[in-house]
C-alpha cells in the first residue's frame, strides 16, 4: 500500500520544499493539497467536522504554487490536490495549471476535485450553489477537451471553447489522473463513473458498504473493474484501519498531517513512518 500525505500548509506551516523534501527522502508516496481561495468572514455555513472553524482554512497556499515548488525539489513524489474546487475556476486557465504542472513534474500530478462545502466562499466566485457538481462536471469536460490529443471543441450548459492549440499537454497525452472527493451517493457515483479514474472518501469511515455500491456503478458505466481506484483521504491512521483498506483492494492511503511548524510535521512523519 503506498502511503501519501495531506497537510494544510499556510504562511505559519513547515514550507513546501523542507516538506516535500522530506518525504521523499523518508519514502513518502505522495503530497495533496487542499485548496480555499478565501473565507468569507461573515457566513452561515456550518464547518462539516463540527464546532468553530480551524483558523488554516482561511491562510491555506495556492495548491498549485506550492506543488510546484515541491516537484522542482523531488523527482519521484506523487502531487496532488486534495481538493481543487473545480467550480470555482476558469476552466481553460485550469487546464493549462494543470498541464504545466503534470508536464514539468514528469507526469507525478492527481488533480482531486470537489464542489465544495462552503457557499459563501462559492458564491464569491460566482457559483450557484444549487448546480456546483453540474457546473464542475462542465468544466472538466471543457479541460478534458483541452487535453485532447487534436484542437477539439467543446460546448457545454455553463461553457464552452473552440477547438485550439492548447499545450503543453499533461505527461500522458490526455487526462491527468483524476479523483473525485466528495460523500457517497448517486450522483457523485456517477460523475465518477463518467469521467474519473476513482474516489477520495474523506476520512475513509464507512467503505465496507459503500465501495461495492461504488463498484457496481462503475462496472455499469463499461468501466474496467480493475482500474477503479479508491483512496481514502485525510485518514488517521490505526495498523487496524490499514489493514482494512487493504482487505478492500485499496493500494494508496492519504494520511493527515497537522497544520504546524517543522519540528511538529517531521515528528508526525516519525510516527507515520511504521505504516511505510
Amino acid at each position: 500500500m503506498r502511503i501519501a500525505t495531506t497537510i494544510f500548509l499556510t504562511d505559519e506551516t513547515i514550507t513546501p520544499l523542507r516538506l516535500a523534501s522530506e518525504l521523499e527522502e523518508r519514502g513518502f508516496a505522495g503530497l495533496y493539497l487542499p485548496e480555499h481561495t478565501h473565507i468569507p468572514v461573515e457566513r452561515t455555513t456550518a464547518y462539516p467536522a463540527g464546532g468553530d472553524l480551524p483558523p488554516e482554512y482561511g491562510r491555506t497556499l495556492d495548491p498549485f504554487v506550492a506543488l510546484a515548488q515541491a516537484a522542482a525539489v523531488t523527482t519521484r513524489l506523487g502531487l496532488g490536490t486534495g481538493v481543487t474546487l473545480i467550480a470555482q475556476h476558469d476552466p481553460i486557465g485550469l487546464a493549462k495549471q494543470i498541464a504545466t504542472l503534470d508536464h514539468l513534474s514528469g507526469g507525478r500530478f492527481t488533480l482531486g476535485l470537489g464542489f465544495g462545502w462552503n457557499r459563501e466562499e462559492a458564491a464569491d466566485h460566482g457559483v450557484e450553489w444549487s448546480t456546483r457538481r453540474d457546473l464542475g462536471r462542465d468544466r472538466m469536460l471543457l479541460m478534458r477537451a483541452l487535453w485532447s490529443p487534436e484542437p477539439t471543441a467543446y460546448e457545454g450548459d455553463f461553457g464552452s471553447v473552440r477547438a485550439s492549440y492548447a499545450y503543453p499537454k499533461p505527461a500522458s497525452g490526455a487526462a491527468p489522473r483524476t479523483l473525485i472527493g466528495g460523500g457517497a451517493g448517486p450522483k457523485l457515483f456517477a460523475q465518477i463513473a463518467e469521467y474519473a479514474n476513482g474516489w477520495l472518501p474523506i476520512g475513509g469511515r464507512g467503505l465496507t458498504e459503500t465501495v461495492p455500491a461504488l463498484r457496481e456503478v462503475w462496472e455499469r458505466a463499461g468501466r474496467d473493474p480493475k482500474a477503479l481506484q479508491i483512496v481514502p483521504y485525510a485518514v488517521l491512521p490505526t495498523p487496524g484501519k490499514l489493514a482494512h483498506y487493504a482487505e478492500l483492494g485499496i493500494e494508496e492511503v492519504v494520511l493527515q498531517l497537522p497544520p504546524a511548524g517543522e519540528a511538529e510535521v517531521l515528528r508526525v512523519l516519525d510516527g507515520y513512518a511504521r505504516y511505510l
